[in-house]
């Protein structure tokens, strides 16, 4: 699927409560852009983003089906073989960032999109399903469900996942620690292939090189944590329920001085569909699916602009805070391009 198929000027739902609130663009890959808590950023959105080429978009939560990661066929990347040798073109994490999806308004709160197979994704991806992604707003907290229903009557390979762009200034990832549960850690090397998975540890901070795009094998789906004391905040990820395990999280930021770290569950690893570890396989006429909880904490005696008696500030830091906004549908951004 191509980019150019999304709108340039895409559509956005707004969802608030008195807490919180989350921007969605359905039309553009169904891209969750914004997640505000008591008036905080808590993803990192660009001020200009440019939806011709949503892949290059980093911030929000763009999401990642059927495949995560890289693919490649005899060294060529962006190619994955199928079970009867045909060769076909896969982008990196999927096609589903690049698509348009449906939506539906359940309630004030949750919102429901939903992407089904067309004659543009069976070129890619010759199978016949439908994807729902159901966001849940809390006051301090987001529960992201993902389920993959197999409408066709082969079984369908499949392994989706997440891709959070966390706001935080690079200036604070030496103070900021990543709690893991027990864990094996990998990476996905230049050439293709994936290293021989290692101990991992539980407890980082964001400037240990170790980090940089790696691969979290989870021993079990559990629990983790993000917290950064300058900032008063700890995110949480619960990723015990749902039925379906996440296989691994991943971590990744784009360079030294970008403000935002990414944290991404995901239901397996790159080109599983080739060596098998992390592949998933749907019956024809099953579904399944798998739930991320994302809960955010403030320290109520410090602030974002800092803790107390701290020279840091918000502008400092490329912080923002923004108003509270109401449910609405069809509101265009500034930074959208015209």
């Amino acid at each position: 699927m191509h980019a150019q198929n999304l709108p340039r000027n895409p559509s956005i739902i707004e969802l608030s409560n008195t807490n919180a609130s989350i921007t969605v663009a359905p039309s553009a890959g169904g891209r969750l852009m914004r997640w505000t808590v008591d008036s905080h950023d808590i993803l990192h959105w660009p001020e200009s983003a440019d939806w011709r080429e949503p892949a290059a978009i980093r911030g929000g939560n763009p999401l990642l089906f059927p495949f995560v990661g890289r693919h490649r066929v005899d060294g060529c990347l962006g190619q994955w073989r199928d079970a009867g040798g045909v060769v076909r073109k896969m982008p990196t994490h999927g096609f589903a960032r690049n698509a348009m999806f449906s939506h539906t308004l359940d309630d004030d709160s949750t919102l429901c999109l939903t992407l089904a197979d067309n004659a543009e994704t069976r070129d890619a991806y010759p199978f016949a399903f439908r994807l729902e992604v159901v966001y849940r707003l809390q006051d301090d907290a987001l529960s992201v469900e993902t389920t993959t229903h197999n409408t066709g009557v082969e079984p369908l390979p499949y392994y989706p996942g997440h891709h959070f762009y966390f706001q935080l200034p690079h200036a604070l990832r030496a103070e900021t620690t990543l709690t893991l549960p027990p864990n094996r850690r990998q990476y996905h090397l230049p050439d293709g292939r994936l290293s021989v998975p290692e101990r991992g540890e539980q407890h980082y901070r964001l400037n240990d090189p170790r980090l940089d795009d790696g691969i979290h094998l989870l021993d079990v789906s559990s629990s983790a944590t993000l917290t950064t004391p300058s900032l008063g905040r700890e995110i949480s990820f619960d990723l015990r329920h749902g039925g379906t395990p996440w296989f691994a999280l991943v971590t990744w930021t784009e360079r030294a001085d970008a403000d935002f770290y990414c944290v991404e569950p995901w239901l397996g690893v790159p080109d599983a569909i080739h060596h098998g570890n992390g592949l998933r396989w749907l019956a024809p006429g099953a579904s399944e699916t798998a739930l991320c909880r994302i809960g955010v904490r403030f320290d109520r005696e410090r602030d974002i602009t800092g803790s107390p008696g701290s020279a840091m500030d918000a502008t400092h830091f490329g912080l923002t805070r923004t108003g509270r906004v109401t449910a609405m549908m069809g509101r265009q951004f500034p930074s959208m391009p015209s």
